[in-house]
């Protein structure tokens, strides 16, 4: 099976009918909690580098470790660990807490630095004098995390990025036996923010979301996977960000959706009452094609209410807009979810 045209962006004149100007393929995977494919679009089985959606696997030995309560994180800290924060004051906060509490600094954090997502999701400015710190990262909250387990391990820290680190081989190990896949089957990437990544089936990255979202009902990590989908529920603000899509999705979702983008494009949302977990992947990593994607999906699967509805309205087909604010096309879904016969 191959990906298949997605979402296409549009282009008319005033009043005129729009015209399919691009178009995005990609390919989605809906399984239930056995990781059966219920619903697809395109290749299930899409090789795909997770990204950012790993973080709450990512976090994983960690949380099996008894790592929250052996350093008192809140709920809060713990939602950040999976986070890819905006960089705003309570994320900041959030992460030098638990570095205070594990007894390190921000100096500590290999994740490399970066403007706060903040300013690109709210179109605000940053101060002229900015500078930035390995914190303002968007990934800080997912290495503070990193750090925590080789602290309460006792390994050294420094490097622990490195593939041959006994924090990554632990992760690695953990997601592979997760994802119910042999650790070769799963290919390694170097992330944004240097720590290691890995491509899985798209239907695979959908099952480890049913099974996040599933939480304490899990039979084989119920407490852990309980821990980490609660926090990111309870609090998608520290996942996320102000403008952010993954605070909108769970937002709307109301403690039943955890979601967690990725870059270029990648998408898993786990749906509690449905007992499902769903993942996306444009093939070129528009992201702009990525969110109506996500709204079609949601909508064919009929968890959209009223209420659901007006809230994630924005992305159902977006328009588009020139630099005088005219609306010069929009961005619609072409696809439709099939069952697996």
């Amino acid at each position: 099976m191959h990906a298949i045209p997605l979402v296409a962006t549009t282009r008319g004149y005033l009043d005129s009918d729009y015209t399919i100007e691009n178009v995005h393929w990609g390919s989605v995977a809906v399984v239930d909690t056995r990781g059966t494919l219920l619903w697809s679009a395109g290749d299930p089985n899409y090789p795909t580098f997770t990204r950012s959606a790993l973080k709450p696997f990512q976090a994983l030995p960690f949380i099996l470790a008894d790592g929250p309560a052996r350093f008192g994180l809140t709920q809060a800290e713990v939602a950040l660990l999976c986070a890819s924060h905006s960089g705003e004051t309570i994320h900041l906060d959030g992460v030098r807490a638990i570095l205070d509490k594990i007894g390190l600094a921000p100096g500590d954090l290999e994740c490399g630095c970066a403007t706060p997502l903040h300013y690109e999701f709210t179109g605000e400015k940053p101060p002229q004098d900015a500078s930035w710190t390995p914190l303002h990262h968007n990934c800080s909250g997912k290495h503070g995390g990193f750090l925590a387990w080789c602290r309460l391990h006792d390994v050294p820290h420094a490097g622990y990025v490195e593939r041959g680190h006994p924090l990554q081989q632990a992760i690695r190990t953990t997601l592979a036996a997760t994802a119910g896949l042999p650790p070769d089957a799963m290919p390694t990437g170097l992330d944004g923010c240097s720590a290691p990544n890995y491509a899985m089936p798209l239907a695979s990255l959908a099952h480890l979301y049913a099974r996040l979202a599933h939480g304490s009902a899990d039979p084989q990590l119920g407490g852990a996977l309980g821990i980490l989908g609660e926090a990111m529920t309870a609090r998608p603000d520290m996942v996320s960000g102000e403008e952010r899509t993954d605070l909108h999705w769970m937002t709307a979702g109301d403690g039943d959706w955890v979601a967690k983008i990725g870059a270029d494009a990648v998408q898993a949302i786990g749906v509690r009452s449905a007992g499902i977990g769903i993942a996306i992947k444009i093939a070129d990593g528009n992201s702009r094609a990525l969110h109506p994607a996500v709204y079609a999906v949601l909508d064919q699967l009929g968890l959209l209410d009223t209420a659901r509805r007006k809230a994630l309205e924005r992305y159902r087909q977006p328009a588009i807009r020139n630099a005088r604010g005219a609306v010069a096309g929009d961005i619609r879904p072409l696809f439709k979810l099939t069952g697996p016969g």
